[in-house]
């Protein structure tokens, strides 16, 4: 049986430690694993936007997706092994500990309801906005936190995007950082990070070949996560 996190773990994951106006960046996934390819992307933005904290929030029970091959449980205690080297980035347990689906709308809106006045801006990659009017009341998204996209190196997202959400682009996008601090919610900006090839199902398909694969992704993700997969026997390890 996995412990349960204390309340001083969630305390920490949940408090809002920042001031009214100070700007929270989330990234959420399912990290199965975490790998780097995660973490140095939060850094990269925590780091370029001068933020304080990124939250990251594996998902509990993601809606869009097949499950993940580890557990809630599992994927929340690596990302709260993982984000020990990146001083800034913080593991967020929420969504594992609510119940039903993993809708971005609701974790937003619990967030805004924790800090009515505070800057929230969510944080996805180019391919995922294209899909955006697919995630559960996707409309709600813009009036509950900004869009910061990360978008793929030498690849215009515009042209890609849906004619409803090439809209939203035209009349939310901005090239100004600061316009992300000076109102709550509903703006898009681009934020360029360093490219990180690394791909959480090579992982996977790697440690499913025992030693030899763990010995293949040392590199990709941090040394305690790895620790943690091979002391839990995760996705085929053995």
């Amino acid at each position: 049986m996995r412990k349960r996190w204390s309340p001083a773990f969630r305390a920490r994951a949940m408090a809002d430690r920042g001031t009214a106006r100070e700007l929270l960046a989330i990234l959420g996934g399912t990290f199965d694993p975490i790998h780097y390819g995660h973490l140095r992307l939060a850094d990269d933005v925590r780091r370029a936007l001068m933020l304080a904290e990124v939250r990251l929030i594996p998902a509990g029970n993601p809606p869009h997706r097949t499950p993940p091959q580890a557990s809630a449980a599992d994927r929340l205690a690596m990302t709260a092994l993982g984000v020990v080297e990146f001083p800034g980035l913080v593991a967020d347990a929420r969504e594992v500990e609510q119940s039903g689906k993993s809708y971005t709308v609701r974790t937003l809106e619990a967030l805004r309801k924790e800090a009515p006045g505070r800057p929230l801006a969510l944080i996805v990659g180019a391919d995922a906005l294209a899909g955006l009017t697919t995630w559960h009341r996707w409309r709600d998204l813009f009036a509950l936190a900004h869009l910061i996209v990360i978008p793929r190196p030498g690849v215009d997202a515009t042209p890609t995007l849906p004619a409803v959400l090439a809209a939203e682009w035209k009349a939310r996008w901005t090239p100004d950082p600061q316009s992300l601090r000076s109102s709550t919610a509903g703006a898009i900006y681009e934020q360029v990070v360093t490219p990180q090839p690394i791909s959480a199902s090579e992982i996977r398909a790697a440690l499913a070949r025992g030693r030899a694969g763990l010995l293949d992704v040392e590199g990709w993700l941090p040394p305690a996560v790895l620790a943690y997969i091979e002391a839990h026997k995760l996705y085929g390890y053995a």
